[in-house]
C-alpha cells in the first residue's frame, strides 16, 4: 500500500495582484505544463517525420500545431461541459474557463481536433484522413502527459483496492472529499491510481504501437482507425476500476459510466475505419 504524496497542483505562484479593485492570485499549474509538454513533444516528433514527406513546410507544421491546440483546448472544455458538468456550467458559466482545475474531456477534444483538421485541410488543400493519420501517433504524447496532470491534480482516482500499489489519500485535503466519503481527517482506503493506468495505456502503449504502425506505409484511415480502436478499448476497460464522476455516478447496471458510453462509438469507428482501409487497399492491389 502506498500513500499519495499530496503534490501541490501549482508549480509556480506568481504572488498577489490587485487590479481594478479585485484581488488575483495568478499561478502556473502543473496541469497546464503537462499540456505544453504534449504540444511541444508532438511538434518535435512531427518535425522529424515531415522530413520524409513531400509537400510539407515548417510554416504549415506550425499552423497545424496551432489548429490542433485550439481543437484540443476548446473541444476538450466544450465536451467536458456538455458530457460531464452541464449543471455546473449553468450554475456558474464562468467555470468554463477554469482549465487549471482539470475538466478536459478526451472525447470532446477529439471532436475539436477533427473539426480543426477539417478546417486546416480546407485551407491547405489536404485530405482529412491524411491529416488525422499524421497526427494520431503524436496526440498520444499529450494524452500521456495529461494523465500525469490528472495524477498531480489528485483527480480521477479509481475504486478501493488492496493491490500493493493502491494509494491512500489525505482526507484533510479538500480535493479528496469524494474519495473519503466526506471525512475531513485521517486517511482514505487505498484506491487504484487509475490516472497512471491510463498514462501507461493511452500514453506509453498507444504511442509505441501507433509510432511503429505508422512508420511504414499504411492505407489511408488505417492509422486513425487503430488510434480510435485502441483508445476506445483501453478507456472502456480502465473505467471498470475508475470511480464514476461524482456529479454523474453510474448511468446504468451499477457499473456503466459516461466514459464507457462515449468510448463505444470509438471502438466501432476504429473497426469500421480499419476494415474500409484494408478493403480498399486490397481492391486496389487486385485491380
Amino acid at each position: 500500500m502506498l500513500t499519495y504524496p499530496n503534490i501541490d497542483p501549482i508549480a509556480i505562484h506568481l504572488g498577489t495582484w490587485h487590479l481594478f479593485g479585485h484581488v488575483f492570485n495568478p499561478a502556473i499549474h502543473w496541469y497546464g505544463i503537462t499540456y505544453l509538454v504534449g504540444f511541444i513533444g508532438g511538434y518535435w516528433l512531427a518535425r522529424g517525420r515531415i522530413k520524409r514527406m513531400a509537400g510539407w513546410t515548417e510554416t504549415q507544421l506550425q499552423d497545424l500545431l496551432f489548429y490542433v491546440a485550439m481543437g484540443v483546448v476548446l473541444g476538450g472544455r466544450v465536451g467536458y461541459t456538455l458530457f460531464y458538468d452541464f449543471r455546473g456550467f449553468l450554475h456558474d458559466p464562468v467555470s468554463f474557463f477554469y482549465v487549471w482545475n482539470g475538466g478536459m474531456s478526451f472525447h470532446g477534444g477529439l471532436l475539436g481536433v477533427m473539426a480543426a483538421m477539417w478546417l486546416f485541410g480546407r485551407v491547405y488543400q489536404r485530405r482529412f484522413f491524411e491529416l488525422m493519420d499524421f497526427i494520431s501517433p503524436l496526440v498520444t504524447i499529450g494524452l500521456g502527459a495529461g494523465r500525469l496532470g490528472n495524477f498531480i491534480n489528485g483527480e480521477l482516482w479509481g475504486k478501493v483496492s488492496d493491490l500493493p500499489w493502491a494509494m491512500r489519500l489525505n482526507c484533510a485535503d479538500g480535493r479528496f472529499a469524494y474519495y473519503c466519503d466526506g471525512a475531513t481527517s485521517g486517511w482514505s482506503a487505498p484506491h487504484h491510481p487509475s490516472q497512471l493506468y491510463e498514462f501507461i495505456l493511452e500514453g506509453v502503449v498507444m504511442f509505441s504501437v501507433l509510432w511503429w504502425f505508422s512508420s511504414k506505409q499504411r492505407p489511408p484511415m488505417a492509422v486513425s482507425g487503430l488510434f480510435a480502436l485502441l483508445y476506445g478499448v483501453f478507456r472502456f476497460l480502465v473505467e471498470f476500476v475508475r470511480m464514476p464522476d461524482a456529479q454523474l455516478g453510474y448511468l446504468a447496471f451499477g457499473w456503466l459510466t459516461m466514459g464507457q458510453i462515449l468510448s463505444l462509438p470509438l471502438i466501432l469507428t476504429g473497426i469500421v475505419l480499419m476494415w474500409l482501409a484494408y478493403r480498399r487497399s486490397g481492391a486496389e492491389r487486385a485491380a
